[in-house]
C-alpha cells in the first residue's frame, strides 16, 4: 500500500532568482505551483495578438525552458528559466528581412547571447542577440539584430541560449523575423477565451491547430469515452475491502535511452537518458503507437509508458529492483474522479532544479525501503540503507486536469492540485492521481547521481494509452467507490 505523501511546497524553490525580484503582474496574481518552478497567472491575461511577432512560448520543442505568465504590455506569458546551453526550436517561420528583433528580460549581471540557428542547434548561425542584465525578470526591453541573410521559404529555427553564467540568464518573449508579412508559427500559446472547462465535454471535435504547445482533447472522443464510463455499472464492493481509493500496475524496465517524445519528440539522442516502463520508448513514439505495442505492465489494458530519469553509481546504471505506479484519489469525494482523456501526456518534476536535498529537506527525496536510513552520503543528498533494505523514490502527479488540453507549452500548466480536496477553478475535473514507486537495487550512498543532475531533478514522464473500457470499470468500481483494488476490479483487504 502506498504512502500518502505530504504535500508541502520546499523551503527552496526551484528558482531561487525569485526571490532576487517582487513581481505585480497588473491584470494578474501569480501563483507558485509547489516546487515546481513554474509561474503561471492565477487569472490569465489575455495576450494581445501582434501581427508578425512569433511568440517565444509557441516553440515546437525544446531544452531547458518553462513558461509563465508575463508581465510585458501585451500579456499571454514569455518563456523563463533559460541557461546556457538551453534551447528553444521553431517550425515553419517566414524570414522577410534582415532586421530582427526579440524581446527580453534579465536579472543577471553576467548576461549573454541568444543565437539563432537554421536547421539545428549547431546550423548555420542567423543572428545574436546581446542580452544585458535589464533591471529585472519582468523588466523588458527590444533587442535588435542584423541577420546573416533572408533565406526562402519556411525555416526551421533554433534559438539558442549562450553564457559563461552557470544561472538563468534571460527571459523571452518574443521574436520577430523582418516585415510582418509571410507565415509563421502561432502568435500565442494560450488558447482562445472559451467557457469554464467541465468533465461533460461538447461533442463537436477540436478543429483548431495547437497554439504553442496547447494541445486541445479531441472533444468528439471524449464525450464518447465519458458517456461509456457513465453507463458502467461498478461492481459490488464486498465486507471486508480496505477503503482506499486505489489500484496499481507493475511495470518491467522496457528500454533506456537518451530520448523523451514528450518534451522533445523527433529529436533522437538529444535528451539526458532515461528509464523507460512499459512499451520500448524512442523520440518518436506517440500515444496513438503505444496501443499496438508490446508493454511490460501488468495490468489489462494497461497500454501506456512511464519514464524517469536513468540513477547512475560511479557513473553505471543501477538496476531497477521494481516500479509499481498506483492509481489513487486526493480529493476528498473520490465519486467525482474521471478516467483520463485520451492523448493525455503529463510531466512532474523538474529536470533543471539542482538543489541540496539533506535529510528531512521536504520533497524530491529518496529515502530507504525495508530497512533504516543508516546516514547519508557526504554531500548529504542520498540517504544509506541498512542492509536487507533499498534505495526509493515516490513521485506523486497533479490530479486535477483543465478539461480542455491533453498538452501544454511544458507539459504541465494543464494540471493542477486540488484546492481544499476539490478540483476547481481552472483544474476542474477529478482524474486518478499517479503514483511512481521507483525502487532500486542499491542501499545509497556515495557516488549516486540522476542523469539530469541531483535527485532534486527527479522527475517522471507519464503517456496516458489505457484502453478506456479497463481503465474506466477500474476508477468506477474502485476509486469512485472507495476502494483498494489490485491490477484488475478484484477488491483487496488488510
Amino acid at each position: 500500500m502506498r504512502t500518502p505523501p505530504a504535500h508541502v511546497a520546499p523551503p527552496d524553490r526551484a528558482r531561487k532568482r525569485r526571490r532576487l525580484t517582487g513581481i505585480t503582474l497588473a491584470s494578474a496574481v501569480v501563483a507558485a505551483l509547489g516546487g515546481s518552478g513554474i509561474y503561471i497567472a492565477g487569472a490569465q491575461a489575455e495576450e494581445v495578438a501582434v501581427p508578425g511577432r512569433v511568440q517565444a512560448e509557441a516553440f515546437a520543442a525544446q531544452s531547458g525552458a518553462q513558461t509563465e505568465g508575463t508581465g510585458d504590455a501585451d500579456g499571454g506569458r514569455n518563456v523563463g528559466w533559460l541557461a546556457s546551453g538551453d534551447w528553444l526550436r521553431y517550425d515553419g517561420v517566414a524570414i522577410t528581412g534582415t532586421d530582427l528583433t526579440a524581446r527580453v528580460a534579465s536579472h543577471n549581471a553576467t548576461g549573454g547571447t541568444v543565437e539563432l540557428h537554421l536547421g539545428s542547434q549547431t546550423g548555420q548561425l542567423l543572428a545574436s542577440f546581446p542580452i544585458t542584465q535589464t533591471g529585472g525578470w519582468q523588466k523588458w526591453t527590444t533587442v535588435t539584430a542584423k541577420a546573416s541573410g533572408v533565406p526562402a521559404g519556411p525555416q526551421t529555427v533554433f534559438a539558442v541560449m549562450t553564457s559563461t553564467s552557470t544561472s538563468d540568464f534571460v527571459n523571452l518573449n518574443w521574436f520577430t523575423f523582418g516585415p510582418a508579412t509571410g507565415t509563421s508559427p502561432s502568435t500565442s500559446a494560450v488558447p482562445s477565451a472559451s467557457p469554464t472547462p467541465s468533465s461533460t465535454p461538447s461533442t463537436s471535435p477540436s478543429t483548431s491547430a495547437p497554439a504553442g504547445g496547447w494541445v486541445p482533447v479531441d472533444q468528439a472522443k471524449w464525450s464518447k469515452e465519458l458517456a461509456a464510463f457513465n453507463a458502467i455499472r461498478p461492481k459490488a464492493v464486498p465486507p471486508g475491502t480496505t477503503r482506499v481509493p486505489e489500484f496499481h500496475t507493475d511495470c518491467g524496465v522496457a528500454n533506456s535511452a537518451p530520448d523523451d517524445p514528450i518534451v522533445l519528440p523527433g529529436l533522437s539522442g538529444a535528451s539526458h537518458m532515461h528509464t523507460f516502463f512499459g512499451p520500448k520508448i524512442d523520440a518518436f513514439t506517440t500515444t496513438d503507437k503505444l496501443f499496438s505495442a508490446a508493454n511490460t505492465c501488468n495490468a489489462p489494458g494497461d497500454k501506456s509508458a512511464y519514464w524517469t530519469p536513468e540513477l547512475r553509481k560511479d557513473g553505471k546504471p543501477v538496476p531497477i529492483k521494481s516500479m509499481r505506479i498506483y492509481y489513487g484519489s486526493r480529493v476528498k469525494d473520490p465519486s467525482t474522479v474521471k478516467p483520463f482523456p485520451p492523448g493525455l501526456v503529463v510531466v512532474e518534476g523538474d529536470a533543471k532544479r539542482q538543489v541540496d536535498t539533506p535529510k528531512n529537506a521536504g520533497s524530491n527525496q529518496f529515502w530507504c525501503a525495508g530497512s533504516a536510513e543508516i546516514g547519508r552520503s557526504a554531500d548529504g543528498n542520498w540517504p544509506r540503507c541498512a542492509p536487507g533494505g533499498n534505495l526509493i523514490f515516490q513521485l506523486v502527479f497533479k490530479d486535477c486536469w483543465d478539461g480542455k488540453n491533453i498538452d501544454s507549452p511544458d507539459h504541465k500548466p494543464h494540471m493542477g492540485d486540488p484546492v481544499n480536496g476539490v478540483c476547481t477553478g481552472k483544474y476542474p475535473v477529478a482524474v486518478p492521481d499517479l503514483s511512481f514507486m521507483v525502487n532500486y537495487q542499491s542501499l545509497g550512498g556515495d557516488g549516486l547521481s540522476l542523469s539530469s543532475g541531483k535527485p532534486s531533478s527527479m522527475h517522471g514522464d507519464f503517456m496516458n494509452a489505457w484502453e478506456p473500457d479497463r481503465l474506466g470499470d477500474l476508477v468506477k468500481s474502485c476509486l469512485n467507490q472507495n476502494a483498494k483494488c489490485g491490477i484488475d476490479t478484484t477488491f483487496a483487504g488488510g
